[in-house]
């Protein structure tokens, strides 16, 4: 169970921001889980595109946005651009989108 200590995400007025732990050149796209990074609780994910010329980034926000099931204009990387430890905002309704961040990370955990 995901409680405020250990979610990766917080709500800044009507936007969510998620913390991402990327590997890129991973081999394929993928959300896997959770990690914890030195800044706290992240979503460890991976992506088939190299860290070059935005491609994993831009990889990445294409990989949130399907996995959440929000049009891709919704998530923009907002940090981390040159870390592997992402911030990536999430516009919509801020409610919905941590009852399908939590239903979809406590799925991962099964």
């Amino acid at each position: 169970m995901i409680t405020a200590e250990s979610s990766p995400w917080r709500r800044a007025g009507k936007i969510v921001v998620l913390r991402v732990r990327l590997t890129p050149k991973g081999g394929r796209d993928a959300i896997e889980g959770l990690t914890t990074t030195p800044d706290g609780p992240a979503l460890k994910a991976r992506v088939c595109a190299v860290p070059e010329d935005n491609a994993a980034n831009t990889a990445l926000t294409a990989l949130v946005a399907r996995w959440i099931d929000v049009p891709k204009r919704d998530v923009t990387l907002i940090g981390g651009h040159k870390s592997r430890t992402k911030t990536v905002a999430i516009a919509g309704e801020a409610a919905d989108i941590e009852r399908r961040l939590a239903t979809l990370i406590a799925d991962l955990e099964t």
